[in-house]
């Protein structure tokens, strides 16, 4: 009961700045329709309900199936089935991942279906497994992870400058919203499996982190290698904002109930599937702990049903009708809220606690879970300020920021100690999770429908990439004041 209760503490207060900055803006500068507000009231209760539940449940079910799936593989030691296996697990976790069947609904919903959401998904997926098994690969043959990165980026670079504007943004969508609430704890439980079978104590616990941030990387290069090979010139786009609604306030939570269990048992089955084959196979688990898993894998199911169905039902579309009342209402007010926003919803990502309590767990404490949240959330404030900076200056594009930024982060990898290099690139796409790929995203389709000058395709949508490129530099300096605190603590010795 005390693991429940700290659980349902730690989300209440994830989840509750947010309705309340909601609650005051409708209070004060943008009245919403009772309807919709009742909506969101009733998406909010499923979310603190379903996040609680979907936690538990990845502590005792989806964390140790990674973990042993990770194990297993590499106890094989041989590189076809790492191969093999990096590649199965990579694209299947990906393809069920809910966050990119958001953002590839969104996208299809823009375009008018020009890029539909099956391509992007598909597209995304093959990246994602491509750079898992070479991820799995650098762990094995001790590449440098700083290298690994230096080398990705470096490709990302040469087809973000071939590629379209409107492709650049949704590659970098796509990093983000492929390492969301289902993908980051197995990922990271994959990693930690293989990476724990090293010897070197050091080596794995820097080569436990790192896979998310490699993930993210093969999600930027296939959109970005799509673009090129599809030769597609502009993709123009337009979205309608809807600030009324009709019918009752449970009617779309009845109507989405069905299809988000579906979607979320679908996420789950290709994993679950091959964890019980192996274990049949070879593994040979004990009784007790399949029985635990299989709670867990059950308990996650239908955290993420109500949580995924408290987003889809109710915040999502307060989401964009609150930044279209925002940008109508007062320009600076915008700007404000959006930072604020930023400082409060990455805690309602459910990957972020699972990263968080990981980093503080492989360092016995000594990066503390607080000093990694207070910094991404610091980030994340600024990247989604930034965002909305863009959208409402004309003259600033998207890789006006990217491409510093990626720059400082790649520079900073190779001086930051190894394990915040790792966390660092992790935690862009954690930071990135179900809430951003709703709440935020919308937000942001929301204002750039209101500025006349702004275009949804190309402004809209980006915002991800900024919140998942902001962590990258701030956890990487965290790591050089960990650092230099070190140094002047064996210097006072």
């Amino acid at each position: 009961m005390n693991i429940i209760y700290n659980k349902l503490k730690e989300v209440l207060i994830a989840v509750g700045p947010i309705m309340l900055i909601v609650t005051l803006l409708h209070l004060f500068f943008i009245p919403l329709q009772g309807v919709i507000l009742g909506r969101f009231y009733v998406g909010g209760v499923l979310i603190i309900i379903g996040l609680t539940i979907f936690l538990l449940g990845i502590d005792t079910g989806l964390s140790p199936i990674g973990r042993e799936l990770g194990v297993f593989i590499a106890k094989l030691n041989k590189p076809p089935i790492l191969i093999l296996g990096g590649l199965l697990l990579g694209f299947f976790v990906s393809v069920a991942e809910p966050d990119l069947h958001i953002l590839a609904s969104q996208v299809a919903l823009v375009t008018s279906g020009l890029l539909s959401r099956p391509l992007i998904v598909i597209v995304v997926s093959l990246g994602v497994a491509l750079l898992v098994m070479l991820g799995l690969l650098r762990i094995v043959f001790n590449m440098k992870i700083n290298r690994f990165f230096l080398f990705a980026y470096l490709a990302i670079l040469i087809l973000g400058a071939i590629s379209a504007p409107e492709f650049l943004a949704i590659a970098f969508d796509a990093s983000g919203a492929t390492t969301g609430a289902l993908t980051v704890p197995f990922i990271l439980a994959i990693a930690y499996g293989v990476s724990g079978l090293k010897k070197d104590t050091v080596a794995a616990e820097e080569d436990s982190f790192g896979l998310l941030g490699i993930a993210s990387a093969g999600a930027i290069l296939a959109v970005l290698f799509m673009g090129v090979i599809s030769g597609a010139g502009e993709i123009t786009g337009d979205l309608q904002v809807q600030t009324s609604a009709s019918g009752t306030v449970f009617a779309p939570f009845l109507d989405h109930a069905g299809r988000v269990f579906l979607e979320s048992f679908i996420a789950l089955a290709p994993i679950v599937i091959m964890f019980y084959v192996a274990n049949f196979v070879s593994m040979k688990l004990s009784r007790r702990m399949i029985r635990r898993i299989t709670t867990g894998v059950v308990m996650t199911l239908l955290g993420l049903t109500l949580f995924m169905l408290g987003v889809h039902a109710g915040f999502m579309e307060v989401g964009s009708i609150v930044g279209y009342k925002l940008a109508a209402f007062h320009p600076a007010l915008v700007l404000v809220i959006s930072f604020i926003l930023g400082l409060v919803t990455v805690l309602a990502e459910p990957a972020v606690y699972v990263l968080t309590h990981q980093v503080e767990d492989v360092t016995s404490g000594y990066v503390s879970r607080m000093s990694v949240v207070i910094a991404l959330s610091l980030a994340i404030g600024l990247a989604i300020l930034l965002s909305v900076l863009r959208i409402m200056i004309p003259a600033l594009q998207l890789w006006h920021f990217l491409l510093p930024g990626y720059l400082i982060s790649i520079s900073l990898a190779f001086v930051a100690p190894p394990l915040f290099v790792g966390v660092a690139f992790d935690a862009g796409g954690v930071a990135s999770g179900p809430m951003t790929a709703t709440f935020i995203l919308a937000f942001a389709h929301g204002i750039a429908t209101a500025i006349p000058h702004a275009s949804v395709m190309i402004d809209g949508f980006g915002i991800i990439a900024m919140v998942a490129l902001m962590p990258l530099i701030a956890l990487q300096l965290l790591g050089l004041l960990f650092k230099i605190r070190a140094r002047k603590d064996r210097t006072n010795e």
